[in-house]
């Protein structure tokens, strides 16, 4: 079976699969660690941003009293949770306008969605594996795509050859290899001949086909509105450079990562249905089939650029985070004026940590082209 397929039962069989046998996969209990698991703040930035797009629609093409807050890969709706507790607590009309929609491939996060959103499930309208057929507002995609199944290729003297995984996983991993063969379809050549990649003889490097399939379709069923994608990873010119010549496919277990320079079985075929599997994102593809789809790409930033622009004004140039005084009494002000809240703003935005390592990739569409407060620093990426 090729590694996409590997990948695809080893996270996402209903029974055996990673992410189905678990409501909750991050955390400090986990096996990773999210922005949202670093506490409500990065939650209530976020209602921030959505709030400013909601009063976008609402005044500027006349859409009252609903906003579709959809949030894709939601797993047990925590982040929508503490969304939605800001907007309560901040901005009590925007938040009467919700209707949210999370998509969920796991049936144990999804039957955890009311208890986790607690007195907001009266805003849930949905609750289900696939996107809602239509909705005008908003899409929030928070770590998914790199959770997305992946084909592996390396390239030979003779040409591109795909990797395939032989034997069977259920047995053990004693029984599983790694061979190569003709790629299992076109579309792995045409993906690098759109982006004019030539690999070198000896490069591994990995293929999402299905992160392009999703966001066409994501673009698709958006009437009005906007696309937000944060995820790890970068460009297509640097992703598919020497720097990561030997792929990008980690695991994650117990918040220990294991990436492609692990010696012998490669670290992803092992104990399958036990471990997350998961590979950096190629923002190049991501745009480019947003745009074909008649989006518009309105911002591309690191996390950091992107959580300061939407920081309340009192923590200007001025006025440091470390020495803020007395604030307005914004709810965002007033979590960040407790110790604890700065220590998780800054684990948010830090240069090495989730900060840097995590893009945010704004796309519109049917919005024209605002001057969104989370873009302030314009397209700023390191």
């Amino acid at each position: 079976m090729t590694v996409a397929a590997y990948i695809e039962l080893a996270l996402y069989h209903p029974e055996l699969g990673y992410y189905a046998r678990a409501a909750r996969r991050s955390g400090r209990t986990g096996d990773f660690f999210t922005s949202v698991d670093v506490g409500p703040l990065f939650g209530e930035l976020l209602a921030t941003q959505l709030a400013e797009m909601a009063e976008i629609l609402n005044s500027e093409f006349g859409i009252q009293n609903s906003f579709d807050l959809v949030e894709a890969g939601a797993g047990n709706g925590r982040l929508s949770a503490d969304i939605l507790s800001a907007a309560r607590a901040r901005a009590s009309g925007f938040y009467d306008s919700i209707r949210l929609h999370l998509s969920e491939v796991s049936p144990r996060a999804r039957a955890a969605h009311a208890s986790t959103l607690g007195d907001h499930a009266g805003r849930l309208v949905w609750s289900d594996a696939a996107l809602p057929g239509s909705f005008e507002g908003v899409l929030i995609a928070n770590e998914l795509l790199d959770a997305l199944p992946v084909h592996q290729v390396v390239m030979r003297e003779r040409g591109l050859r795909e990797v395939y995984v032989s034997g069977r996983p259920a047995i053990g991993t004693e029984d599983l290899a790694l061979t190569e063969g003709p790629v299992s379809t076109p579309a792995l050549h045409e993906y690098l001949e759109r982006l004019g990649v030539e690999l070198q003889p000896g490069w591994r490097v990995e293929i999402n086909l299905r992160a392009v399939q999703w966001v066409r379709e994501a673009a698709r069923r958006l009437r009005r509105g906007f696309i937000m994608v944060i995820d790890y990873g970068h460009e297509a010119r640097e992703l598919y450079s020497p720097t990561h010549a030997a792929g990008t496919l980690t695991t994650f277990s117990r918040h220990q990562s294991t990436g492609p320079e692990s010696p012998g079985v490669p670290a992803w075929l092992q104990s399958p249905g036990n471990q997350d599997i998961t590979a950096h994102v190629d923002f190049t593809s991501v745009r480019a089939a947003a745009e074909a789809e008649g989006l518009q790409t309105l911002g591309f930033m690191d996390q950091t650029y992107f959580l300061l622009g939407l920081l309340p004004p009192e923590f200007g140039e001025r006025q440091s985070i470390r020495n803020h005084g007395e604030s307005t009494g914004a709810p965002t002000a007033r979590t960040l004026r407790r110790g604890v809240g700065v220590r998780n703003l800054k684990t948010l935005i830090l240069p090495g940590g989730l900060g840097s390592t995590h893009k945010v990739m704004i796309f519109g569409k049917g919005v024209g082209t605002p001057a969104l407060r989370g873009c302030s620093y314009r397209m700023r990426v390191t």
